[in-house]
């Protein structure tokens, strides 16, 4: 059952031609793992698709909304990107919490201020979060207290405290020591298990091997190949996936 559907997006800063038009169908439940080289568009088509960055061209549908990119920002077209953004959890490298903020208040942050959700509840579903993501004992520990990895673990309970039908991750390890980059790619292995559709763009590649149900593979706007993780690593179509590949293995 499809869930996303993007056609023909495309995105220009200035001259520069990043995104050439995408077209690309993601399923329900579905891990799509979205690698390539620096450059090559792909933490791009991320924001594009909840218009942190204003796709030049094409239709983004998530769900039910769908949003035609290039349209006039008017009082519509603003409550469209809202519902869509709504459906969307997004992990960014960085970890962007509220310094001021426990990480229990972190996460009982959006649902107050998007979903309008009482204190009570919310404090109810961080908590559960907290453990989903084993940062129960850390709940009143500010994330100045925290480590690298503990602090995305937090973000990535904050974008699920939205109930999104997607989730989204740019590079969530990037920031991160090495030796605390394990903790937070198994929180997300567990949701994967648990059937989040989730768009990953990621360097990991064992990790990429080993959750993802489809690796996109993209080079200078464009798409260049699809297939199954088993596909992409071991048996590239392409020569330019191929040379990519040899690179970073």
């Amino acid at each position: 059952m499809s869930l996303i559907q993007i056609t023909d997006l495309k995105k220009n800063f200035g001259l520069n031609k990043v995104l050439q038009g995408i077209d690309l169908t993601i399923n329900k439940s579905e891990v799509v793992v979205i690698m390539g080289p620096s450059g090559s568009g792909k933490s791009t088509l991320l924001r594009c698709l909840t218009f942190l960055e204003e796709p030049s061209d094409g239709i983004i549908q998530i769900g039910e909304f769908k949003v035609q990119a290039g349209g006039k920002i008017n009082g519509k077209r603003k409550k469209e990107i809202r519902e869509l953004r709504k459906k969307t959890g997004f992990v960014f490298q960085s970890f962007n919490l509220f310094p001021h903020k426990t990480a229990l208040e972190n996460i009982m942050e959006g649902p107050i201020v998007i979903h309008g959700t009482s204190k009570e509840e919310a404090k109810k579903l961080a908590k559960s979060l907290l453990v989903k993501v084993g940062l129960e004992d850390h709940m009143n520990h500010y994330p100045v207290q925290l480590s690298g990895g503990q602090q995305q673990r937090v973000a990535i309970a904050r974008s699920l405290a939205l109930n999104p039908l997607v989730m989204l991750y740019d590079e969530p390890t990037s920031a991160l020591d090495p030796e605390l980059v394990r903790e937070v790619l198994q929180v997300i292995k567990d949701l994967a298990q648990e059937g989040m559709t989730m768009i990953i763009v990621t360097h990991e590649m064992n990790f990429a091997k080993d959750v993802a149900d489809r690796v996109v593979f993209m080079d200078e706007g464009f798409i260049v190949e699809t297939g199954t993780s088993e596909e992409i690593f071991h048996s590239p179509k392409e020569e330019r996936t191929r040379r990519f590949l040899s690179q970073v293995e």
